[in-house]
């Protein structure tokens, strides 16, 4: 079972085994930089009771790729997602583990809403990142120019490498989502997790947003958000505030007062982290923002950005 440690995941882990009766290994991506509470959180769920195997990527080819990912793509966080869809599925096969358990089903982030209505995650999207295709593309760039020119080999990604399909099969591995069986509710996982585990939130909410209890575990996690506000002009309070509304946990006006408040407000605490681990300075930081700036969403006026169509 992947799981970081957080609210989502020590949910689903501790429901699987506590209550199912289950055994689950759970199996751990790495953050860019763990935070302190990111830390407390991760050991307290082996305290919990859970095996766990953590894998952590080259840091110096995990800079690079993510360096390049934001440079070219604005999507710093695409290596760290690409190690962790398939991350859960790999150690399965290693170990012969026939049933994989995600949180919640990916097309919560835009995958074909269809897949909503099956309990299993499609095969192609667990099998589709193929190193060995030379044109295939991470961060921007294709790989066999990773290879020429960044100097990076095949032992250097092999990490990034999804299972194969044949290996999927020869198991029957199915992976599956806990969404489609339980409510999925990331305030009520949240309760959950502090009920029956030892689960700490922040000691101040995640910046971007209003709540305490998300993001906790990757310094960098809140320029994965932040990009995303700039590119579709809405940001981590959004996403937080929508699912709640939808769950029935806040108000529509709750809400857009809330995104209001949070939804633009730029990661400052993590920035100087951001920068080093990509080795960049602030100019360049603010120039490739910009470039990734949806024009159609957003107007300059007094020398600041702002959005052409406000929440109401």
């Amino acid at each position: 079972m992947p799981s970081s440690g957080g609210k989502d995941s020590i949910y689903v882990a501790h429901i699987l085994k506590y209550k199912y009766k289950m055994n689950p290994l759970t199996v751990t991506w790495a953050p860019h930089i763990y935070t302190e509470i990111g830390k407390i959180n991760f050991y307290n769920m082996i305290e919990n009771g859970f095996d766990n195997i953590l894998i952590t990527p080259n840091s110096k080819v995990h800079k690079l790729l993510t360096k390049l990912a934001f440079l070219n793509l604005g999507h710093p966080f695409q290596p760290f997602i690409i190690g962790q869809r398939v991350i859960g599925p790999k150690i399965a096969i290693e170990k012969k583990i026939p049933l994989v358990f995600y949180g919640e089903n990916v097309a919560e982030y835009g995958n074909n809403l269809n897949d909503n209505f099956s309990p299993l995650m499609d095969k192609n999207l667990i099998t589709a990142f193929n190193i060995d295709n030379d044109n295939l593309l991470l961060s921007g760039v294709k790989i066999k120019k990773l290879k020429s020119f960044y100097k990076l080999s095949n032992n250097d990604l092999e990490i990034y490498r999804s299972p194969k399909i044949e290996d999927l099969n020869k198991l029957d591995l199915q992976v599956h989502y806990m969404s489609y069986y339980r409510n999925w509710s990331p305030q009520d996982n949240f309760y959950y997790a502090s009920q029956n585990t030892n689960f700490k939130v922040a000691t101040e909410r995640t910046q971007g947003t209003y709540t305490k209890s998300n993001g906790l575990d990757d310094k960098l996690e809140c320029f994965h958000y932040y990009m995303m506000l700039i590119k579709f002009g809405l940001g981590r309070a959004t996403w937080d505030a929508a699912q709640e509304i939808r769950d029935g946990k806040i108000s529509r006006e709750e809400g857009v007062n809330l995104v209001k408040k949070y939804d633009h407000e730029f990661p400052e605490k993590y920035f100087q982290d951001f920068l080093d681990y990509i080795s960049i300075d602030k100019e360049t930081f603010f120039k490739t923002i910009d470039s990734f700036r949806n024009k159609n969403l957003w107007r300059k006026k007094s020398n600041f950005w702002e959005l052409k169509y406000k929440l109401e």
